[in-house]
């Protein structure tokens, strides 16, 4: 439910920015950031074990900031870098290969986004173990923000790229 809320407000940012991409992005990395910040408090709570519920609002705040991160990924529609559907990119890799006849054309691009979300997820891994479930959400929160930043001072361009 809390995912289908974060792509409904994802809709809702679409809709207001889809002639812009720059603001788009930015907006709806300010309020992602919000969500995540929401979940780096619930997560440091919930290590005091102060109140069972805190792992379901964490997982509430944190499903919902997915569901807009795809909502606007998915307008993005950056080539090759579908972030939240792993599958489709090793499809791609797979059925595209020139071993199989296709052209083998961007295989590398996609490779790397497959490399860069295993290694993602590996150091994501090794924070939960080693730091507690609360620093991979830090550093997540710290990405957030440089890309919200970059993207809200880029939102004042009016060059090519930003139009949707």
């Amino acid at each position: 439910m809390a995912f289908a809320f974060g792509a409904a407000l994802g809709g809702r940012f679409i809709s207001v920015h889809s002639h812009h991409r720059g603001r788009l992005l930015g907006v709806a990395g300010a309020v992602q950031l919000v969500l995540l910040g929401v979940g780096v408090a619930l997560a440091v709570m919930e290590r005091s074990n102060l109140h069972a519920g805190y792992r379901d609002l964490l997982i509430t705040a944190l499903a919902g900031a997915m569901g807009l991160q795809n909502a606007t990924a998915r307008k993005l529609a950056v080539p090759d870098l579908t972030t939240t559907v792993l599958t489709l990119t090793i499809t791609g890799i797979v059925a595209d290969s020139a071993l199989l006849g296709g052209a083998g054309a961007k295989s590398g691009r996609r490779l790397i986004s497959v490399i860069a979300m295993l290694v993602g997820a590996l150091a994501g891994a090794m924070l939960v173990i080693h730091a507690g479930s609360y620093a991979p959400l830090i550093v997540a929160v710290a990405i957030v923000a440089l890309v919200a930043g970059v993207a809200l001072s880029l939102g004042r361009s009016t060059e090519a790229w930003t139009s949707g």
